[in-house]
């Protein structure tokens, strides 16, 4: 009944920028907690930011905070990622997610219900 399709992801270079889109299906996008995750090879699915359905609180990962900055567009069911100052280990797949509803953590994927495909960010060095 979900769907979210994230775009945006490529090669760029270190200190470069990028930014990342999440198109979510359905009238009650804006509702929902949104979150983005990440997960290089060889590693665990990790947290990256979250966002409030109003887009009044924000939350991110000690590795992005003030880099990344996450954003949405209810209107246009959408929820964004600026990352900015790229590092190479900020290369991974990059997945947005739906937050559980009425959950109180935003940084653990066991509270998101579903699942983007995933964009490839990678960042040379």
């Amino acid at each position: 009944q979900v769907q979210l399709v994230e775009s945006g992801g490529g090669l760029v270079q270190a200190g470069g920028s990028l930014r990342l889109s999440c198109a979510a299906s359905g009238r009650t996008f804006s509702s929902y907690a949104m979150g983005w995750f990440r997960q290089a090879p060889g590693k665990e699915r990790e947290f990256v930011a979250a966002i409030s359905w109003s887009g009044g609180s924000t939350y991110y990962a000690d590795s992005v905070k003030g880099r990344f900055t996450i954003s949405r567009d209810n209107a246009k069911n959408t929820v964004y990622l600026q990352m900015n100052s790229l590092k190479p280990e900020d290369t991974a797949v990059y997945y947005c997610a739906r937050n559980r509803a009425g959950s109180s953590w935003y940084d653990s994927l066991y509270e998101y219900d579903y699942w983007g495909q995933g964009t490839q960010v990678t960042v040379s060095s």
